[in-house]
């Protein structure tokens, strides 16, 4: 991605300025930052401004404001993610539309996302997740560790719907760019502190600048974020749902000349908070003494509260410009990341269902973007993408203290892909926009399931069950190839200074592959490969502003038809041979096809110089066209995962400067979302899924910015204390087992901040 602070500055150099069309901001609550921003002659820090601003997105390989972009894309600046008190990236949940973000089932920094109905909830290793992560351009393949942390960041952005036109991997229900701050030749950094209740303890800062005359830049930036628990393990006496991360990042660039730079960069992570609390939903019938527990977070898990991640990367960066017509980027990454975690699904002392996990996983990334714009009717950007990961991991399970079973494998990953995004200008106000990705990827499967006498997994079993006379589950050394294009069109017509319309029709690709959780003996189709997903996505649309820039509205609609979609279950199965399912895997499968409606709406409307409202509001239909299990179509008695019918948020900030050169503003954010299937499971008539209903949670906050160096922020999450389920598991048929985790209660913090 090119930056704005980049000595290579790539603008559109057709794209003339007006003042008639100021960015309509995609997002609920990008609204302050682009308050802050302002068109108008109003310095950055002042309050009074009576227009709202543009803000510079790179969502298609160069610079344009949110307004001239046609597609669906929300961009928050840093100081709005300030302002909406954005730890980390699922604090965007309910402020983009159609856009579902939250740490996976008992991680905390394990991401699950989900965009208009399209996702992936399962974190099993050598299967590709539904929206992509970026971190600086670089994709972060596995989900481990990717909920990222929001510190020294220039900008976050979400692009809702198929990417894979213009950059990094293609991912098939859209992507969420992380993009850090920027190097500067002048000295500059901050320090802030921000302590709260559950004796939180968050300490960030950052340092950039340059030597001699500027041809050599850096930046460092490092967060340490503590918090106790919100519940605690009643068995053990430790904390759940703790957090305690260290975190860091680094930038070094070299400015050769004016038309070559090259960047490098590294990041590390490091995650030791505990496993998070999940409540009983029900009792278990293997252990009818213990009823559910009254809090939602606290737990009597037998095992320790272990759930360590770490994760580091490294990248190289070489930006060229070629001549005034052409530029190029090269980039170079690598990346990886260890999870060790406990996993006790029955939250009991009882060894009934309990799990220790390790996962692993490396890849390096190649990237050559070519990048044209001669200043006429068209130009566009042109890559070459190649990706090489190693997946891997190893899940030991303790069913009942009967059976014990051993689940490792490796996941080997290797494509190319080739893509291209050209925009060309018919007519003064009509533009077409084509594009095209070609994916050739390898998948190489290496699996052995066995099956052990005892918990200490060193003597293998006679069988694993007495229908299977060995002790191997599935053992098999396989490999697949998939080949996709996916193309993109649309077109977008400038009614007037103010109001643009376009329409867009694109196709988005997800690789099949193979489950580690294979129980080949019992089920032999399990061992197969499950086939690549595909969607095809039209959208239409309008980006509009009205009354001298002080109301910006965004519409979309859209239609996507979803075929061979990937979905994990959890699956019983009879292990013994006597007709009742006993025994359950996770199995991995193709479901069917589906088809999802959907539209949105964003606005933000400043009423006056000082009040500032602004939100968004969002409908998808989401319904199974065709569900096969044991070749009987129940696409009736299923639903989307993660796919409310209706969601949105409003806010209402005010601002104003005070007599001393500083500022306040102060804002109110509710957020709702209708009731929602929480996991993704196989029910049939007359069974319930793990849901949670419609829900509304208010959030507050209140900045004083004293002077251009200090600033003090009290902030407020889900100040009504509303409990809500975002997750859990449903294994009631073979393990009694139905739990649920919870959002975080009321939490509310005071952030002291300087900056130089």
């Amino acid at each position: 991605m090119i930056r704005s602070s980049k000595a290579i500055n790539i603008k559109p150099r057709n794209i003339k300025p007006r003042s008639g069309l100021a960015v309509a901001i995609a997002c609920a609550l990008l609204a302050p930052a682009a308050w802050a921003q302002d068109v108008s002659s109003q310095t950055e820090a002042s309050a009074d401004a009576t227009t709202l601003g543009s803000v510079t997105v790179t969502a298609r390989k160069r610079e344009e404001t949110l307004q001239e972009v046609p597609v669906a894309v929300t961009a928050f600046t840093a100081q709005a993610l300030d302002k909406l008190n954005v730890e980390d990236l699922s604090d965007l949940d309910g402020q983009v539309p159609n856009l579902t973000i939250y740490a996976a089932r008992g991680s905390s920094s394990t991401v699950t996302a989900y965009i208009r109905g399209i996702g992936q909830s399962d974190p099993l290793w050598g299967v590709d997740p539904g929206v992509g992560i970026y971190m600086d351009d670089v994709y972060i393949a596995r989900p481990q560790g990717a909920l990222l942390d929001v510190f020294d960041v220039e900008r976050v952005e979400v692009l809702r719907g198929p990417q894979g036109t213009l950059y990094g991997k293609n991912t098939i229900g859209g992507a969420i760019k992380y993009i850090s701050r920027g190097l500067t030749t002048g000295t500059q950094g901050f320090g802030s502190i921000t302590i709260g209740n559950y004796n939180q303890l968050d300490v960030r800062a950052a340092i950039g600048g340059s030597v001699g005359d500027g041809a050599l830049r850096g930046r460092m930036a490092v967060a340490s974020l503590n918090r106790d628990g919100f519940g605690d393990n009643l068995t053990s006496g430790q904390e759940v749902s703790d957090k305690e991360i260290l975190a860091a990042r680094g930038q070094l660039g070299a400015y050769v000349s004016d038309n070559l730079d090259i960047q490098f960069a590294f990041d590390w992570m490091d995650d030791q908070s505990g496993v998070r609390g999940a409540k009983m939903l029900a009792p278990n019938r293997f252990a009818p003494t213990f009823a559910p527990l009254d809090d939602r977070y606290d737990v009597r898990n037998g095992m320790l509260n272990i759930n360590d991640t770490s994760m580091k990367g490294a990248s190289a960066a070489v930006n060229w410009r070629i001549n005034e017509d052409w530029s190029a980027k090269y980039i170079l990454a690598k990346r990886e990341s260890d999870t060790e975690t406990n996993i006790d699904f029955d939250t009991l002392p009882n060894k009934i269902a309990d799990v220790k996990a390790f996962y692993s996983d490396e890849q390096v990334s190649n990237e050559l973007q070519v990048n044209y714009d001669a200043g006429g009717r068209a130009r566009g950007v042109m890559g070459i993408y190649a990706f090489d990961g190693e997946a891997g991991g190893q899940v030991l399970n303790n069913f009942f203290n009967l059976s014990f079973g051993d689940t490792q494998g490796t996941v080997y990953t290797d494509s190319i892909a080739a893509y291209a995004d050209w925009t060309f200008d018919l007519t003064e106000k009509l533009k077409l926009d084509v594009g095209a990705r070609y994916t050739d990827e390898k998948k190489h499967a290496v699996v052995l399931n066995r099956c052990y006498t005892d918990a200490t997994f060193s003597t293998l079993a006679v069988r694993c069950a007495a229908n299977n006379p060995t002790p191997i589950a599935a053992n098999f050394d396989k490999r697949i190839g998939f080949e996709n294009t996916s193309p993109k069109i649309s077109l977008d017509y400038q009614i007037t200074p103010d109001v643009m319309v376009y329409g867009l029709a694109t196709r988005g690709f997800k690789s099949g592959g193979f489950n580690i959780r294979a129980q080949a003996t019992a089920v032999p189709r399990s061992a197969e490969p499950f086939d690549d997903e595909t969607v095809d996505s039209y959208e239409i649309g309008s980006k509009m502003a009205f009354f001298d820039q002080k109301l910006f509205l965004n519409l979309a609609a859209f239609h996507n038809e979803y075929e061979d979609i990937q979905l994990s279950v959890f699956t019983a199965y009879d292990s013994n041979g006597d007709g009742t399912n006993d025994a359950f895997f996770g199995d991995f499968t193709n479901a069917g096809k589906g088809t999802i409606d959907g539209a949105e709406v964003e606005y933000q409307w400043l009423p006056t110089p000082h009040w500032l409202i602004s939100g968004n509001l969002a409908w998808l239909d989401a319904k199974y066209d065709e569900f096969l299990y044991a070749g009987i179509d129940i696409a009736d008695e299923q639903e989307f995962t993660n796919a409310p019918d209706f969601s949105g948020a409003i806010n209402v900030e005010y601002r104003t400067d005070l007599s001393n050169g500083g500022n306040l503003s102060a804002r109110v954010g509710y957020t709702y979302q209708s009731d929602v299937v929480a996991t993704t499971e196989i029910v049939r008539t007359g069974a319930q899924p793990i849901t949670q209903d419609g829900y509304g949670l208010v959030n507050a906050g209140m900045i004083w910015t004293i002077n251009d160096a200090w600033s003090l922020s009290l902030q407020g999450t889900n100040l009504a204390d509303k409990e809500y389920r975002t997750t859990g598991y449903n294994l009631n048929a073979a393990l009694g087992v139905m739990t649920g985790f919870y959002g975080p209660p009321r939490q509310y913090s005071l952030a002291v901040r300087y900056q130089f």
